[in-house]
């Protein structure tokens, strides 16, 4: 179905959905090196007009990415509520970015309406948006999940502690673990990215981290990053497993080339729920996405990189996930160039996301050859957390040794908190309370002589 528009003296064409929201996309590097961008300034606003007038119900029978060949549209379609999305169904994309920015989007409605909007409907109301729109809707969703402690609550702001090593030491794993629990950071989980794909190196930390979690009786819970073909032989050899990782994406083609499909995620999941380690829900799985994968992969069908991340979280809501986030930034300069495409889109993931209704946080990250700097992180970081974000990444020093990128540190998160007065998750602000770390408004105490957390683990520090 074709699409219209005319911006002065010059009528646009958009030969069907998919070119539509191409060109109706901020501008990007990723969408310009497919050669799908816009080609002007004048275009873009075109293809935005055609698209504020397109009724909400063309997305249920127009498909971005064919249903016969692709898995991922077939869940997207065959999975939607329509009675979730009744109350908007009459409405124009327009119309519904009007509508979201009322009174009337409320966190309640804007919960039950997640389960009836598609992620293409969600990535086309973005389009029309400012970024202040995108903070200002966000900020209404709420997604609450649990596992062994309770993330996503209003007024609150979790931390992954991120303790990479390029080696994979186990000493030194431990000192960047203890490093951020004496920053308070931790609560959204414990998670390492392992340089070795060794099962048995991943069983190796997964104990590792076990037994510092319940040593402490540390209400937080674990998880080594790495293929989800890997986490279920580590499952199977009796590993303590809290969460089940994999990066997906919004096309069935790219989610291939990492090796996936649903039919191997459903596995992994229901192996998960089977080891009830959770102690107050079973959120049980941990994804990361980034806009440009499907590029990257060579599987986009001409598809805008924003609308298949959108697509991407389709992929996670089917399992009920404790954490998704957006590794902004990661893929580098050829698919977001710069720190303003880099705040745009991380914008952008959190608002999909959330309307979604999937928990989402971000990596709030650049790669070294990137026209971006720590002042872009600081900047999309207080955006985010403002908006509604569940959580951020912890990293020493904000540099990522192994995986040879800046992100976020222990301190940009006490910086935040400080800035906005968000809390951790409830369960780990009281042990921080327990362990003398923080005191009862959450605030760093000045650290004993001896602290008793890294007398503990002084053995594992000394380690091999």
């Amino acid at each position: 179905m074709s699409h219209r528009a005319t911006v002065g003296r010059t009528t646009f064409a958009f030969a069907d959905l998919r070119e539509l929201l191409a060109k109706a996309s901020p501008p990007r590097s990723g969408d310009e090196l497919a050669g799908i961008a816009a080609a002007s300034a004048q275009e873009r606003i075109a293809a935005r007009e055609a698209l504020a007038d397109l009724p909400l119900r063309a997305f249920l029978h127009e498909a971005v990415v064919p249903y016969e060949s692709d898995e991922v549209t077939r869940l997207i379609v065959d999975g939607h509520d329509a009675r979730a999305f009744a109350p908007v169904a009459h409405l124009t994309v327009g119309g519904l970015r009007d509508w979201l920015l009322s009174d009337a989007a409320t966190t309640e409605t804007l919960t039950a309406l997640a389960p009836g909007l598609t992620p293409e409907m969600a990535a086309a109301v973005s389009k029309l948006m400012r970024n202040q729109d995108l903070m200002l809707v966000a900020s209404r969703c709420r997604v609450v999940t649990r596992f062994r402690d309770t993330l996503g609550l209003p007024g609150r702001l979790a931390v992954r502690l991120q303790p990479n090593h390029p080696a994979d030491s186990p000493a030194g794993i431990v000192a960047s673990v203890l490093d951020g629990l004496m920053y308070g950071a931790g609560d959204a989980v414990i998670g390492v990215n392992p340089v070795s794909d060794s099962v048995p190196t991943m069983v190796h930390l997964l104990h590792l981290l076990d037994e510092i979690v319940a040593r402490h009786a540390i209400p937080t819970q674990t998880c080594v990053l790495t293929h989800v073909t890997n986490t279920l032989q580590a499952i199977g050899r009796g590993a303590p497993v809290d969460l089940v990782f994999q990066s997906v994406a919004g096309t069935e083609g790219t989610n291939r080339s990492f090796g996936i499909d649903i039919a191997l995620l459903d596995e992994a999941h229901a192996a998960a729920l089977a080891l009830h380690r959770g102690t107050l829900g079973d959120h049980v799985m941990y994804f990361e996405t980034g806009q440009g994968s499907a590029l990257s992969a060579g599987a986009h069908h001409g598809v805008d990189q924003q609308t298949l991340e959108a697509r991407a979280y389709a992929v996670a809501r089917r399992y009920r996930p404790l954490l998704v986030n957006t590794v902004v930034g990661f893929i580098g300069p050829e698919y977001l160039y710069d720190g303003k495409q880099i705040v745009r889109a991380g914008l952008e993931d959190h608002f999909c996301g959330k309307l979604l209704g999937v928990p989402m946080g971000c990596d709030i990250c650049y790669t070294n050859h990137a026209e971006a700097d720590s002042d872009d992180t600081d900047n999309l970081l207080v955006l985010l957390a403002a908006s509604g974000l569940n959580f951020t990444m912890g990293v020493p020093g904000a540099d990522d040794v192994m995986l040879n990128y800046q992100s976020t540190s222990f301190h940009d998160a006490l910086f935040v908190r400080k800035l906005l007065g968000l809390k951790r998750a409830p369960e780990f602000e009281a042990w921080l309370q327990r362990q003398g770390i923080t005191d009862a408004d959450g605030a760093l105490l000045p650290p004993p002589a001896r602290p008793m957390l890294a007398a503990s683990l002084a053995p594992l520090l000394a380690a091999p």
